[in-house]
């Protein structure tokens, strides 16, 4: 019977030791805070990302040791095969074991996006480009794309109201198709049946009371004023007049630094004239604040039929029931502007 062979109790140790010792590395890199400092940093990664440009997003505020940690991780589990989009948030003293694994499950922070009160589509896309992975080229070319635009039940003219001004917690890579459909959602659920039924009661639709609110808040800033407003444009067009509304000439031209309309200006050739044409434009002149809609469907209902800017430029307005009590208030308003040089 062969004996068996026993190892001295030097090489058992030594050996131990090389494992204490791997073991004690391993759980260095895996057991290392990533970041430097005592800040949040959040790291975007969008379609182009590359594992050398993921790098040199984490490198900057990385630790010696968690960027050799990263690295280490990265490279053993072929991250760099599936990098995957999103924005990702380290925050102090996370282990950079836990920021690969964020990355690599795309387990990524949301972004607040407040969708902003913008007068075009143009300006619309470029605001929301700044808080997302989309680019501001590629949203303004779909608003305006007519087959885009149908399969979410509006035009080009009308889809700007599907933005709803408040702030919505998205993925910072959502896809056009997604933020369109999350818009969607929401315009859904802010028409209330409350709302709904308010719209049906002065005889509009909710696309009517948001192109109506988007005139109502290109005219006054004033909240109190805002319901005054929204009752004069309704009276005008009870009446069938022609709603003449200053801001409606201004966005036809896209000229929003007008601070004087010559008969010249109102002439132009445009669904917007409200000058020329009767009743409301074809959609809304702006993202309809939801302070000017509620305005619209709370109106203030009284006489008036023309309104004019105040001569003292308090931006508030003078208000009339008849067209010689306007004709008063519109001199005194020109002579102000003639005393001051206004163009």
């Amino acid at each position: 019977m062969k004996k068996k062979f026993k190892y001295p109790k030097v090489y058992l140790y030594a050996a131990a030791a090389g494992l204490t010792a791997i073991l004690a590395l391993v759980g260095y890199y895996l057991l290392t805070p990533l970041a430097a400092d005592d800040e949040t940093h959040y790291v975007l990664i969008d379609r182009d990302d590359t594992i050398d440009s993921v790098y040199q997003k984490i490198d900057p505020f990385a630790t010696t040791v968690g960027k050799k940690a990263f690295h280490t991780i990265a490279r053993h589990t072929h991250y760099d095969q599936d990098i995957k989009t999103g924005r990702y948030k380290v925050e102090p003293g996370q282990l950079a074991l836990t920021v690969w694994r964020h990355l690599k499950n795309q387990q990524q922070e949301a972004v607040n996006l407040t969708v902003p009160e913008a007068r075009t589509c143009e300006r619309l896309s470029a605001l929301l480009s700044k808080k997302l992975m989309l680019d501001s080229a590629e949203i303004a070319q779909a608003l305006r794309d007519s087959a885009f635009c149908r399969r979410y039940g509006t035009d080009t003219t009308t889809v700007i109201s599907l933005f709803i001004p408040n702030t919505y917690n998205i993925y910072w890579d959502t896809t056009l198709d997604d933020l369109m459909k999350r818009m969607q959602k929401e315009y859904k659920a802010f028409w209330t049946t409350e709302r709904l039924k308010k719209a049906e009661s002065l005889q509009l639709s909710p696309l009517e009371v948001q192109t109506l609110a988007s005139i109502v808040d290109e005219e006054t800033n004033d909240l109190a004023e805002k319901r005054i407003i929204a009752g004069l444009y309704y009276n005008r067009l009870q009446r069938d007049m022609p709603l003449q509304a200053c801001p409606t000439i201004k966005f036809a031209w896209k000229r929003f630094d007008l601070k004087r309309l010559y008969d010249k200006l109102l002439s132009i050739d445009s669904p917007y004239n409200t000058y020329r044409n009767h009743g409301l434009p074809p959609g809304p002149i702006k993202v309809a604040s939801i302070a000017a809609i509620d305005a619209v469907l709370n109106m203030e209902h009284h006489d008036y039929l023309y309104m004019c800017a105040k001569e003292d430029f308090s931006g508030r307005h003078n208000f009339a029931a008849t067209g010689e009590e306007h004709m008063a208030n519109a001199r005194r308003y020109q002579e102000a502007l003639n005393a001051k040089g206004i163009k």
